[in-house]
Order: C-alpha cells, then sequence, then structure tokens
C-alpha cells in the first residue's frame, strides 16, 4: 500500500547538528525521471510513477485510472523547518543537475523508495561534484537498507519521521507544532483518455493525521521504517486538532474532501469520533477517503461512518487461510456489501504469493478477491523488502535471491518474487499476478463503472436522509451522475459490447441512472459517450505505441531559498 517517504533516528549515534543551523540553505528533493522506463538508473516500465495504474488498474487499458501524487514527506519537512529551502520534486536528471550547479546548497535531502537506490547513488555522486562541501541527507523507505552507508556517499542515513531530525540538525525547535501544508492530493487525474476537472474543490486535499503503520505485518516496509509494530507518530493528537487542519485545508485549497494518508486513521478512536462531534457541531458535509483494517471498521456503526464521511476505504482482504489476522471471524463479502449499499466505494488489497499458496490453490485465492467486487482491487507479490522482519527471515533460512539475481530495482512488487517460494517456482508468479488482475477486470469490469453503481446506491439511499448535513454530501458526490457519468457508461457500454455480461450489466446500470435523473441523464448520455468513446479511442491508439505518462517537475521556494553561487 502507499506510504509517505519521509525521513525519527539517525545511524549516528549523537544527533548531529549543522553549523549555520537555521541559515544553512536546503534542498529537498525527489529521485529523478524519468520514470516509466527501463534504465541504467532501475527505472522500470512496469513500476512507473502512477499508483493506481501500477498496482491497482494495471490491466484496464484506457480505462485505468491515472494519476501522480507529490512527495508529501518532504512538503512537509519544507513547511516545518526555518531554513530557507527549496523543493524540487519529480526533476529530470538534467534540471536536478541545473539546480544543483547553479546555486548554493548547504543541506541537500533526498527521498525515495528502494527501487530507485542507483538514482539516489547517482545523486550523491552528482552532488559531490557540484557542491562538495554540502551535507547530504538521505530519507525515506531508501533508509531501510542495512547498509546503505556503503553503498552510496551520504553524510546522514535516516529512518521514519524526519520533521524533527530535520528540526533538531538545523537547531529549529523540535516541540513546536507541525504546520501542514497545503496538499491537493492528485495531478493529472484522468480515465478513458480524458483529463479530470481539476478546478478548486474537484479535487481532495491530502491530509497527514499520523505516519507509522501500529499493525506490524512483518512484510510491511512503513512499519519496519516507523520502528515496527505498535509504533506510530501522531502529528495531530486530538479530534481538535485535525478538526483546525481541516478547516484550514478547505478554506485554502477550496475542497471538502480529504485523501486522509494514515495507514489505519479509524484505529485512533478517540480522535476519530471528537472530529465527528466537531463535524456535526459545525455543520462540515465532508469525504474523507481513509486507509482501515476491516477489524477496526467493523468497530464503528454505520451512522458513525456515514457521519464522518467516510466515502471510500481503502482495506487489505486476505485469503480465508491467510496467517494475517486482519480480518478475524468477518464475513468480509457481507461487510463490502453493506457499505458499498450506504456509497461507500472500497478499494480492496490482495496479496499474491502468501507461504499457503500454491499452484493448486492460488486461483481460489484470486476468485475470493474477485468475488468482493469492490471499486477498485490491488493484487501485490508477496514480498520480503528490505529492513523487514520477514526479509531477516527468509534471509536467515537462506532463500532469498542475490542481488545478481534479483536487482533491487525490481522490488516493486508488480513482477516476481525476490527469493524462493516453497510452492510457485520457476517465474510462475508474473503469470499469476496477471491472471489475477485480468479476472477481476473480465469478471467485475472496468472500475470507473463500478464506482458508478455504488455511488448511485448511496445517493438513493441518502437523497433524503433527515439530516441536512448528510444530504448535502450525498447531493455533492452524486453531482455528476447524470451528466459526466452518464455519458461514462454509454461509452463503457459501446466499448464492451461484445462481452454481453458486461454489456448487460452496464446497460442495466445506465438504466439505473436515467430512472433515476430522467430525461437529463438520457439527453446527456449519448452526447458525452460519443465524445469520450473517441478520447477512449486516442488514448488506446497511444498506449498501444507505448506512450506512457511522466509527471511535471515542481520547483518550490521558501524564505527566498535561491542564491546564486
Amino acid at each position: 500500500m502507499s506510504t509517505i517517504s519521509i525521513p525519527i533516528a539517525s545511524h549516528t549515534a549523537i544527533h548531529p547538528t549543522h553549523p549555520k543551523g537555521v541559515k544553512a540553505r536546503v534542498l529537498l528533493t525527489s529521485v529523478f525521471g524519468p520514470y516509466a522506463q527501463d534504465d541504467e538508473y532501475g527505472s522500470r516500465v512496469l513500476n512507473p510513477m502512477e499508483l493506481y495504474h501500477n498496482q491497482v488498474t494495471r490491466v484496464q487499458e484506457a480505462f485505468s485510472l491515472r494519476m501522480f501524487h507529490r512527495s508529501w514527506g518532504i512538503m512537509l519537512i519544507q513547511a516545518n523547518i526555518s531554513a530557507p529551502c527549496t523543493l524540487l520534486d519529480f526533476p529530470t536528471r538534467d534540471r536536478f543537475i541545473e539546480e544543483i550547479s547553479s546555486n548554493h546548497y548547504d543541506v541537500i535531502g533526498i527521498t525515495s523508495i528502494i527501487p530507485n537506490i542507483l538514482k539516489v547513488q547517482h545523486m550523491c555522486e552528482l552532488i559531490r561534484q557540484h557542491l562538495p562541501e554540502a551535507d547530504i541527507v538521505i530519507g525515506g523507505h531508501v533508509a531501510n537498507v542495512p547498509d546503505l552507508d556503503q553503498r552510496i556517499d551520504a553524510d546522514h542515513i535516516v529512518q521514519g519521521e524526519g520533521i524533527q531530525w530535520m528540526r533538531r540538525f538545523l537547531g529549529d525547535d523540535e516541540s513546536a507544532p507541525v504546520n501542514h501544508p497545503d496538499i491537493i492530493s492528485g495531478i493529472g487525474t484522468r480515465s478513458l483518455g480524458v483529463l479530470a476537472r481539476d478546478k478548486p474543490g474537484d479535487v481532495a486535499a491530502t491530509l497527514i493525521p499520523s505516519v507509522g503503520c501500529p499493525m506490524g505485518c512483518n512484510f510491511c516496509s512503513t512499519s519496519a521504517m516507523f520502528g515496527g509494530k505498535g509504533k506510530f507518530f501522531h502529528f495531530y493528537e486530538t479530534g481538535d486538532e485535525l478538526f483546525d487542519v481541516m478547516c484550514r485545508l478547505e478554506k485554502n485549497l477550496h475542497v471538502r474532501s480529504f485523501f486522509v494518508m494514515d495507514e489505519n486513521f479509524l484505529l485512533h478512536r478517540k480522535r476519530a469520533l471528537r472530529l465527528l462531534e466537531l463535524m456535526i457541531e459545525n455543520n462540515k458535509s465532508w469525504a474523507l477517503y481513509v486507509f482501515s483494517s476491516v477489524k477496526v471498521l467493523r468497530s464503528y456503526t454505520m451512522d458513525q461512518l456515514v457521519g464522518l464521511g467516510i466515502s471510500w476505504v481503502w482495506m487489505g482482504i486476505e485469503g480465508e487461510d491467510s496467517q494475517y489476522d486482519k480480518v478475524g471471524n468477518t464475513d468480509t463479502l457481507s461487510l463490502v456489501r453493506s457499505l458499498q449499499s450506504h456509497g461507500i466505494r472500497i478499494l480492496g488489497s490482495t496479496i499474491i504469493g502468501m507461504e499457503e499458496h500454491t499452484p493448486g490453490n492460488i486461483d481460489d485465492a484470486i476468485e475470493h478477491a474477485v468475488k468482493h467486487d469492490t471499486e477498485f482491487h490491488q493484487f501485490m507479490l508477496y514480498t520480503p523488502i528490505l529492513g523487514t522482519p520477514l526479509y531477516a527471515e527468509l534471509s536467515s533460512q537462506g532463500r532469498l535471491l542475490s542481488e545478481d539475481e534479483f536487482p533491487l530495482a525490481d522490488t516493486h512488487g508488480q513482477f516476481r518474487f525476490n527469493y524462493r517460494h516453497q510452492h510457485i517456482k520457476d517465474g510462475q508468479e508474473r503469470e499469476i499476478i496477471l491472471r489475477a488482475f485480468q479476472r477481476d477486470f473480465e469478471v467485475n469490469g472496468p472500475s470507473v463503472v463500478r464506482i458508478v453503481r455504488t455511488m448511485l446506491q448511496g445517493w438513493k439511499r441518502y437523497k433524503n436522509h433527515p439530516d441536512a448535513r448528510i444530504r448535502d454530501r450525498f447531493a455533492w458526490e452524486a453531482r455528476d451522475l447524470p451528466t459526466v457519468f452518464s455519458g461514462v457508461l454509454w461509452a463503457a457500454r459501446q466499448r464492451l459490447r461484445n462481452d454481453l455480461p458486461m454489456f448487460t450489466k452496464i446497460s442495466s446500470l445506465l438504466e439505473d441512472l436515467h430512472q433515476e435523473f430522467g430525461l437529463k441523464s438520457r439527453l446527456v448520455a449519448s452526447i458525452a459517450g460519443r465524445y469520450i468513446q473517441f478520447m477512449m479511442k486516442r488514448e488506446e491508439a497511444r498506449l498501444s505505441k507505448g506512450w506512457t505518462y511522466e509527471p511535471p517537475t515542481f520547483c518550490e521556494f521558501r524564505h527566498a531559498a535561491i542564491v546564486s553561487a
């Protein structure tokens, strides 16, 4: 699952401090692109900088959800230090060289995931060449690599939460409140070849209440990064603090929806329920998109979930015989159906290649996942990541592949195992994971169609709810059903007209929209649908020729950071 790449503890015994303190000029950067290509620096076509297309809607072609997410961790750090600071996000190699050769920096921080370790190595070499006196600080998931200090030329390798580390390093007040930056959750969002609207209010804000994963699964790199099972760090301890931040984001970004980047937001029950109280008192009709374990989700009533504005949930749906007991005795099929009937969309997550999986039972595991018919479904290979307990366990058993056999650049969970599985051998997992995605798409259809189905269920259920706050949220979420989404269904039906079961399913859903919204929906469907159909064909043609998407480069200054060399 997705996580925050930000630098609690340094590898040094005594916390280092920079001699210039808050007068040091700081550059924070992500690794250079392009990303969606196979190159000598570890980029992979199979591992683009697109979370959903990479791991969720991978085989849905033009229907796939495409978007980029900013490097939120370094944005948080920049917003919480006093030193003049430049943030360079998604630079090309040339743009990074231009930045460090044209400007003077005393501290350069790089954030990265493990597959991009060669890019980090190369960026350190470039810094030594152009700014040899600069302190190089490395954070993010790549800091989990135990011998990283032997692989790259850096001064400080930082694991865990980076704001306090950097404040201490620069002589700032570590106890100061965390200033949440204004972050839009997605960039360049598109599906069916059409760019989504990105005007104020159309895109959710990213909200980061906490970091770390308290569940502590042995394969979880996020848990390992922040100290293991039960370890997490709250930026905002109380519902009151969180509410204040959300009000500010609402005002500054003109939003009413929030992508809550917290590994198990609802686990912190006191904070969540206090937030609900404040939303009711202040008549806030917000929508929240959250991560949650099934057990925690079950601990709330449906009225509480709907009152909080929970509109979308990312949750693990492990196999029926899984060793990871995140679901307890929950009937996850019934839970998903119940949530969907209240308009709550689900992103289910299933791991392929657990220890109990064999070529003989893997199709049963896939069918169990597909049967849930969640709006989205992520499939990931069971992968021991450097720094995790699972990696240590398989290393002690002698089951890990050497880096000559399996480069770190391929440890992204969508290709093959980096160890010897007891039952699935000879690269069978490559076909198995593709089969999982394809089976989900074949049975359940495009994710965008599933979204319409569940949004319509929510609208029908709550359009006449006695609480105006609840009615208002569902009306806002359903605002595009009779127009944009009528066109989407029309175009999807045309595209899948040779698939009789899917054609019938989409036709029935489109008729439900027409019945609910009347003439407006009927008139718009074919007009908007023909435009979307044209855009889909153009997108499919581009993709068939190997077209890939790359994020734009961002260069942002705080406190006039740039001083010419």
